[in-house]
């Protein structure tokens, strides 16, 4: 899980993100604080410590996603007259130990004052208490309710992203219309249009990798618990006990089951094949009509963001049509941090409308703030409709007590190499009675 976690952290770093989502952590350890954005300027007496997967960058630096990110710390060294030094993970400094498990460490030693944290590192670290509720800053006012869910543990707006992770099915709509076929909004639809497909000589409708399967059991898995109107209920229930991760799970595994079964995706491929790598090459040779990605991946020409046929990105299939399915990583305080106040004070610039406007029109993604709206690139609309319409389920949740995207991942590989959908459930029985400490 926390291998996953840490390298879906990396690649959306490396890709589309300031920071997660993860190929590498090309950090370069302790940088010196006077390196930013704005002209060079005598250091502050005030520091705030900020823990991270990436080093601070120079202003020419190529890559847009860092650039974003330093915007908004810039604007808070400029506005608070204060210095953000950079502590960074390296992955050779470390040698075995993840990018998580390193946060973990440092979080609970006071080694630094502001981090930025996993789903899964959030929650254990806002349940242990070490993390300070950021629900009194004036920029969690403006957080979409997603937000909250997503971030608050024990009742305690605990982290804060600068952007929102929307994945969602990359069609090829020529394939689409030479077959006369609808986008499909349900499991059973989605199962109509491989069956065509194939028939028609398309012998793969679907690329997948080792990664990303997990989005169509999520999108089955939640549709109803996130748009069903008793979100925070069903969370109590799982939490307890009461209610059993394994029912929510089977039908998507079900469903996954059924695409390996009749060949509608290459199980053993799927299985070694890592995110866009495996599946990139085929999609944009026309030979697959359908591959799962993430937002970032539509406006990036290393990804998608260049096809010679006209592509559409809509929400995976489910009892409720098609929906997106949305992760996120976040900023959070330290409770104990030496530099806390100063360290909230820049979180809240950072978060700002005003940054995070700065940093969704840099990157072209979704803003955590509800009053921050972005144009997207006409592929993505049908996607960002159903978002604005406030119809998605979470991949991530720091509120349920069992990490959802990282294990989800591992146990959907337990199925691509041949596991069966009961053990599969029952890899999440175990999880569940752990979490609710009913087994070493």
């Amino acid at each position: 899980m926390k291998r996953h976690t840490q390298n879906r952290l990396r690649r959306w770093t490396a890709v589309c993100l300031a920071w997660l989502v993860l190929l590498s952590l090309p950090a370069c350890g302790q940088t010196e604080a006077d390196k930013n954005l704005l002209p060079s300027k005598a250091v502050s007496d005030r520091v705030v410590n900020l823990f991270g997967p990436m080093e601070k960058i120079e202003p020419d630096a190529e890559n847009v996603a860092r650039t974003a990110a330093d915007l908004t710390v810039a604007m808070a060294e400029q506005e608070l007259g204060l210095t953000v030094a950079y502590s960074t993970y390296t992955a050779e400094d470390y040698q075995d130990r993840t990018y998580d498990e390193v946060a973990l460490s440092r979080v609970r030693s006071n080694l630094d004052d502001l981090y930025l944290l996993n789903p899964d590192t959030i929650s254990i670290l806002g349940t242990e208490g070490r993390l300070a509720d950021l629900s009194g800053l004036d920029s969690a006012k403006n957080l979409r309710d997603i937000i909250r869910t997503a971030n608050t543990v024990d009742g305690k707006l605990v982290a804060i992203p600068q952007e929102v992770v929307a994945y969602g099915l990359f069609v090829n709509m020529d394939l689409f219309e030479q077959y006369n076929l609808e986008l499909p909004e349900t499991p059973e639809e989605f199962l109509e249009c491989c069956r065509v497909f194939q028939e028609n000589g398309i012998e793969i409708p679907v690329g997948a990798n080792r990664w990303w399967l997990e989005t169509f059991v999520f999108a089955q898995a939640y549709a109803d618990l996130y748009n069903g109107g008793s979100t925070e209920a069903e969370i109590a229930a799982l939490n307890s006990g009461e209610a059993r991760y394994s029912d929510y799970m089977r039908p998507g595994f079900q469903f996954l089951q059924t695409l390996i079964d009749c060949g509608y995706i290459d199980a053993e491929r799927a299985a070694v094949s890592e995110a866009i790598e495996g599946e990139r090459a085929d999609f944009l040779a026309g030979k697959t009509p359908i591959v799962m990605a993430y937002w970032g991946a539509a406006n990036a020409e290393t990804a998608y963001g260049k096809t010679d046929f006209e592509m559409r990105v809509i929400g995976f299939p489910s009892s409720r049509g098609q929906m997106p399915v949305m992760s996120m990583t976040g900023f959070a305080v330290g409770a104990d941090a030496e530099h806390r106040e100063d360290a909230m004070l820049a979180l809240d610039v950072m978060v700002s409308d005003k940054a995070l406007q700065t940093y969704a029109e840099t990157n072209r993604v979704i803003s955590p703030s509800k009053n921050v709206k972005v144009d997207c690139v006409p592929a993505l609309k049908p996607l960002s409709d159903r978002i604005e319409e406030g119809v998605y389920v979470l991949g991530s949740n720091a509120g349920m007590h069992v990490e959802q995207w990282g294990n989800t991942c591992l146990i959907v590989r337990e199925l691509l190499n041949g596991a069966t959908v009961e053990q599969c459930m029952a890899s999440f029985d175990r999880l569940q009675d752990q979490a609710l400490g009913q087994t070493p």
